[in-house]
């Protein structure tokens, strides 16, 4: 159990650190039913292109067992899915049951996924053998870990010899026009969409504090080396808005 005196961020807000795993609970249970239409439309459809960029990066084989941290409704796991084939198996996880089912429900209604299994996991503890994955992803969900330092050196643990980790995350543009368009628009636009579209403003407005508050891309880059990844890259996507990180395992 978290030392109930540590401190932690909840979007802008100081939390403490046991508290905020319950608090972003909350903010998924309420926006689960209407996650993909919102993704949709706060990115502009850019979230698909995101993922199949970060599909490309990961070399995926036939055969290799892989785990889908933070799945939520479970698009990047299918994506795996149909890469690793019948041959391979992947875990479709999240530490909230509402996205859990939304993408369990998702995956029984599609095609060649009967390798996939939904499981409710932590991110901070991962219920595998040391050494026993090929591939390790988290997309759109390291910000709203408690601990992310805990849960990066969580995936390398598990990671075989020759595996990679890999974290899909809102980052920080690398324009500095970019960044002053893109602030307005989290702020200003962002919540009205969540307040009209899913009927939760405040679930939006953590979004646009959360992505503020994460780390930028060399910041966690050099978390990844700290949890002992041997080689960490990244590629950025939309002048950095998001981050596709890579920490390989030799």
């Amino acid at each position: 159990m978290k030392n109930t005196s540590e401190k932690t961020h909840f979007g802008y807000q100081e939390v403490e650190a046991d508290k905020k795993a319950d608090k972003v609970a909350e903010v998924f249970h309420g926006v689960a039913a209407n996650y993909d239409l919102m993704n949709d439309l706060m990115s502009m459809g850019m979230h698909r292109l995101w993922k199949r960029q970060t599909i490309a990066l990961a070399h995926l084989k036939k055969g290799h067992h892989v785990c889908d941290l933070a799945a939520g409704t479970g698009d990047l796991t299918i994506a795996i899915a149909h890469k690793v084939g019948p041959e391979g198996s992947v875990v479709h996880s999240d530490i909230n049951m509402s996205m859990l089912k939304e993408g369990r429900d998702r995956i029984l209604n599609t095609k060649n996924t009967n390798h996939v299994t939904s499981v409710l996991i932590d991110a901070e503890a991962l219920p595998f053998a040391d050494s026993s994955l090929d591939r390790v992803f988290i997309g759109f969900g390291l910000r709203n870990v408690t601990d992310k330092q805990k849960a990066l050196g969580e995936m390398q643990r598990v990671l075989k010899p020759g595996g990679i980790a890999i974290v899909l995350e809102f980052s920080k543009p690398t324009n500095k026009i970019m960044q002053k368009i893109y602030d307005q628009y989290s702020f200003s636009l962002l919540p009205k969409i969540g307040k009209y579209v899913a009927k939760n403003e405040p679930a939006y407005q953590y979004l646009a504090e959360s992505i503020r508050m994460h780390p930028d891309q060399e910041t966690l880059k050099d978390m990844m080396q700290q949890a002992g990844f041997d080689e960490v890259d990244y590629t950025n996507c939309t002048n950095g808005i998001v981050a596709i990180h890579r920490g390989f395992k030799f």
